[in-house]
């Protein structure tokens, strides 16, 4: 029968291990094949996890210059104008999209 992630020789009805049982070569070798796997499956996470991080980073950044040169557009096209309509500074909200992304 195999156990409840498909893997062989593995029982669903063999529960917790007892201070009793001894475990031979064979599932030695089972157990540490899963847990060989779910590493790689972990590895594999923490990569993606970096390159959507990577990705986010850079989708800030370029956000970050996009809202500068239009600012900077609309000051040239209205020169002497005191920013009122303006909403904080791009370090308020760099600090606020650091904050929300660590």
């Amino acid at each position: 029968m195999s156990g409840p992630n498909g893997d062989p020789d593995v029982s669903i009805d063999d529960g917790i291990i007892e201070d009793g049982d001894e475990l031979n070569d064979e599932e030695f070798a089972a157990i540490n094949s899963m847990l060989d796997q779910i590493n790689s499956y972990l590895d594999g996470l923490e990569e993606k996890n970096d390159a959507l991080n990577s990705k986010m980073h850079e989708l800030l950044e370029s956000n970050r210059q996009a809202r500068l040169e239009f600012r900077a557009q609309l000051e040239e096209q209205q020169p002497g104008d005191d920013r009122s309509s303006w909403q904080g500074t791009d370090e308020d909200h760099d600090k606020d999209t650091r904050d929300t992304c660590i």
